[in-house]
């Protein structure tokens, strides 16, 4: 059960990646609840708070599938050094528009689609990064501490974000933010990744065309982003979260709501150990993902905050062992000719659904209501996932220990370090 630190130990590049990481995070987080606040403080809407995702789909839909293309032909060190400087001017244009004596709303919605492009210009090239830095059998375990440093950020951060807000504004957490991103970089810039293969294909659209193709010529792979695209379009709904705390009477506690997801997914990533000795990771994906849309819908009708925020810890430690096993299918599988592109297309499938799922919740909280929002979404959700993993039957099968693709790839992984070695 205990959380395996290998690859800390073992990789520099990987304790600086991650160090990174845990440093964006925390600041990343602090953003993500100071946006929807000040959209909801100045709009009182929850479709007005459910369109910035909206707003966001466009150019992460785009700059996603290009950021995969670019991170297979240049250079990405230097992908992910640039894209964060862009992403800390998006944090910096925030907090000169919340310190206006009269905060546009339009800034928000364009800042966040240029924060989603920056976004997903720089994921690829860091989701690619991960199998050059770590060992082939330490990968499930660095997707396990991958997902305990996003679920440390996102404890910390929101509770301290409802706090910062409520005291100094929203415009003190978009000032923590560009400062974790300056000592983000220095972090970053410490890294020394393996060079780019000589004969890479250069970034076009037919290069685009051929990572696609490869996906979608991949059951197992086309399973694990279905799942989980049609697990966050149908039950991601932290879009009704300041609505909700209104609901239950504690306005003043919205920062838990957020946390709540984070703290079993915590949970469940220092007790992730025994995710090491399961194979049958697309089975373990297909019951994560019914775990995470019954908690939703047993959130809907619970009578008072603490009962919501049971299931949504449960639902978050759903949401981890979910992430856990993709990640593990992705990394074990794909071969680095391909990693970036297929990044690309995996962070279509880890982000366009919680944009899409805001943009739903919304609209049905403006039709129904936000517990009719909630409850109705997490059965959708089920019956997605029961559906899919019905028509996917490679998927659903998959085994580590004899699929083509990672055996293969397990294979070219040994063989290149006995040819480094020697």
């Amino acid at each position: 059960m205990r959380m395996d630190l290998s690859p800390l130990r073992d990789s520099r590049d990987f304790r600086l990646l991650f160090g990174s990481g845990v440093i964006g995070m925390f600041g990343t987080f602090l953003t993500l609840v100071a946006v929807p606040l000040q959209m909801k403080q100045l709009t009182d809407s929850p479709l007005a708070v459910g369109l910035v995702s909206a707003a966001e789909f466009v150019p992460m839909v785009v700059c996603g599938l290009w950021g995969g293309a670019i991170a297979d032909a240049l250079d990405r060190r230097k992908i992910i050094l640039y894209t964060e400087v862009g992403l800390c001017l998006t944090v910096t244009i925030l907090l000169v528009n919340a310190l206006l004596p009269e905060p546009r709303v339009w800034v928000l919605y364009v800042v966040g689609a240029m924060s989603a492009g920056f976004g997903s210009l720089q994921r690829p090239s860091l989701e690619s990064l991960m199998p050059r830095v770590v060992r082939h059998d330490q990968l499930a375990a660095a997707a396990a501490l991958g997902a305990f440093r996003w679920n440390l950020g996102a404890i910390i951060a929101p509770g301290l974000s409802g706090l910062i807000a409520a005291a100094y504004g929203v415009a003190a957490a978009y000032a923590i933010n560009v400062a974790t991103f300056l000592a983000s970089l220095v972090l970053l810039w410490l890294v020394k990744a393996p060079p780019q293969a000589e004969d890479a294909s250069p970034a076009s659209i037919r290069s685009m065309v051929e990572g696609v193709r490869y996906a979608a010529g991949r059951p197992d792979l086309m399973g694990t982003y279905l799942v989980d695209v049609a697990a966050m379009v149908f039950a991601f709904s932290t879009a009704l979260y300041p609505f909700l705390a209104d609901q239950v009477g504690s306005p003043e506690s919205l920062g838990l709501f957020y946390s709540a997801a984070a703290v079993g997914s915590l949970i469940a990533s220092v007790t992730s150990g025994w995710t090491g000795h399961v194979h049958r990771h697309g089975l373990g994906v297909i019951v994560a993902a019914l775990v995470w849309g019954i908690a939703v819908a047993l959130a809907a009708v619970m009578p008072n905050m603490w009962g919501i925020l049971a299931f949504f810890a449960l639902a978050g430690a759903a949401d981890m062992i979910s992430g856990v096993f993709r990640a593990t299918i992705w990394n074990q599988t794909i071969p680095d000719s391909y990693r970036g592109r297929l990044a690309g297309i995996e962070l279509l499938s880890y982000t366009s659904g919680p944009m899409l799922g805001n943009a739903r919740a919304g609209l049905m909280d403006h039709l129904g209501g936000t517990r009719f929002s909630l409850g109705a979404g997490g059965l959708l959700c089920v019956g997605a996932v029961v559906a899919l993993a019905g028509l996917l039957p490679k998927f659903r099968d998959y085994d580590a220990r004899t699929d083509e693709h990672a055996v293969r790839e397990r294979a070219r992984r040994e063989e290149l370090a006995r040819a480094t070695a020697s």
